[in-house]
């Protein structure tokens, strides 16, 4: 898979995609990262934004560098990309969206700032629209380092064991069941039987008791969704 991220601020993404699993999926020629810098395709001394046409507070990202970056990247690969505009505005990401994006052969993550976007990048490029949730941050760089992470590792060969994805809280729609390991007894705390036992049949079938369980307490909108 290759993925272009498109921002403002590039320096910030270098240390997020050079460890853990991100840094495994490049080494393994999985994953090819590649950053660009709106700023350069700027028309004008690199200006990226301006005053709103009929007031408000802020400033509003330009049009013409990020066409202008969009294009040039997309005359360079000669091949189209998924485009995912990193907005508010946009559909909630969820693991399901997750799975569905890790198909994808070529994405393209572009960062909001300021104030937002122009509103003819919504409407003049071909964009999937992406929230990673009901709050505000700066700009859409933290917002891109999630979708990222969470996309990469479902790409196979990416993770050593593949049924780390398959028995993961949202996978089937439920939440983790509870995870111990040594020693087996901690502060008076002490690892359950069952997960001692041995026996693999009863252990999957406690698993998803107490994953149905705890996903019931803490989150009954999934139970409700499946």
């Amino acid at each position: 898979m290759r993925i272009d991220i498109l921002t403002l601020f590039p320096g910030i993404f270098e240390n997020v995609l050079g460890h853990s699993i991100l840094k495994i999926a490049r080494e393994k020629a999985i994953v090819q990262y590649n950053i660009f810098n709106i700023r350069d395709y700027a028309e004008n001394q690199r200006c990226v934004d301006d005053r709103p046409y009929g007031g408000g507070p802020g400033m509003v990202m330009k049009p013409e560098p990020v066409f202008n970056a969009v294009e040039a990247i997309e005359r360079q690969t000669n091949i189209p990309a998924k485009k995912i505009l990193l907005t508010p505005q946009g559909r909630c990401f969820t693991q399901t969206i997750a799975k569905e994006l890790a198909k994808e052969a070529y994405l393209m993550l572009i960062c909001g700032h300021y104030e937002g976007f122009d509103e003819r990048i919504r409407t003049g490029l071909d964009v999937f629209e992406l929230s990673i949730g009901d709050y505000i941050l700066s700009g859409g760089e933290l917002s891109a380092m999630v979708v990222i992470d969470a996309i990469v590792r479902l790409i196979p060969g990416v993770l050593g064991d593949k049924n780390s994805i398959t028995e993961e809280s949202f996978h089937n729609g439920l939440l983790e069941y509870p995870q111990y390991t040594r020693p087996a007894e901690y502060r008076g705390m002490i690892v359950p039987e069952i997960l001692r036992s041995g026996h693999h049949q009863k252990i999957k079938e406690w698993q998803r008791s107490l994953a149905e369980k705890r996903t019931r307490e803490k989150r009954p909108d999934l139970l409700n969704k499946k």
